[in-house]
């Protein structure tokens, strides 16, 4: 299992989730991903991202500059 971190601070919608999408097909089913991002919009487009696409959200904070989002890949 592997655990990965993609910093998508600063860029804005539809980025942060398309490039969430790409990383994601890199990973094998049960490796983690977090995810941060400054981008507003993240906020409801990660989490749809994953029930959308079979993955787990583990947890899902604002930061003092946006949001951290811990995914796990799915089949």
């Amino acid at each position: 299992m592997t655990d990965t971190t993609l910093d998508l601070k600063g860029l804005k919608c539809p980025l942060p989730v398309l490039k969430t999408r790409k990383a994601m097909t890199r990973l094998s089913d049960g490796d983690q991903l977090t995810v941060l991002t400054t981008d507003p919009m993240a906020e409801i487009d990660i989490p749809h991202f994953c029930q959308e696409n079979g993955h787990k959200l583990i947890a899902s904070e604002r930061t003092d500059t946006g949001h951290r989002f811990r995914l796990s890949k799915g089949s």
